[in-house]
């Protein structure tokens, strides 16, 4: 939310114009800078997730996890777009017209997930 809302506001150099060309490098980086401002937040409140980063990790890692798995999301939504530009298709499915299809809802997640697990299970002692 905050990439979209952010580049429309300050928007001016694009990211990948023959992939997605709706996406700027400012809003790229105005979505890096909330999430990881929301994974710090996060971090700090009593009684959330935070509480296992807490115990684990410093908050300087958390900080810079947070940015490169956010980071990570934007490549995944840029692949799917990549796909589907491949494709010659505006949809990656039927389900949910005019969102994109189902891959559109869940594209930044898929490279995220696996990642954040595995940093979660090798480098959570």
């Amino acid at each position: 939310i905050a990439a979209y809302f952010v580049g429309k506001a300050f928007g001016r150099h694009k990211l990948a114009p023959r992939v997605s060309p709706g996406k700027t490098w400012e809003g790229a980086l105005g979505g890096v800078a909330a999430a990881t401002l929301w994974v710090v937040a996060g971090y700090w409140l009593p009684g959330s997730f935070g509480d296992a980063l807490a115990a684990r990790w410093p908050w300087w890692a958390v900080v810079v996890v947070g940015a490169l798995l956010a980071a990570l999301s934007i490549v995944g939504d840029l692949f799917e777009s990549l796909l589907k530009r491949r494709a010659g298709v505006k949809d990656s499915s039927r389900m949910l017209p005019g969102h994109g299809g189902v891959y559109d809802r869940i594209d930044a997640l898929l490279p995220v997930a696996p990642v954040a697990l595995l940093l979660l299970g090798v480098y959570a002692p």
